[in-house]
């Protein structure tokens, strides 16, 4: 058997120039996007329709969703831009 020592040490002073990985920053920015405000506007069509309860509700969730999104990849972005 052989020795390998991939051990990380315990703490590090160096933090990385982004706030948030680029997958995570890419998955973030479809869901702010696209996913949940097309989704806030499909609830919000179709809920009173069919009667399904705190329609008002889940609309703005997924609308405050879909803002807190956007700001996390936006804070990212500026971040990243400015350590560039």
């Amino acid at each position: 058997m052989t020795d390998n020592n991939t051990e990380t040490p315990a703490s590090t002073d160096t933090a990385p120039d982004w706030l948030i990985p680029s997958r995570v920053y890419d998955v973030l920015k479809w869901l702010g996007l696209i996913v949940l405000p097309a989704l806030a506007v499909f609830v919000g069509t179709v809920g009173p329709a069919w009667d399904w309860p705190h329609v008002d509700a889940t609309v703005t969730t997924l609308n405050a969703l879909g803002i807190l999104a956007g700001t996390l990849i936006g804070v990212s972005a500026i971040k990243q831009r400015l350590a560039a």
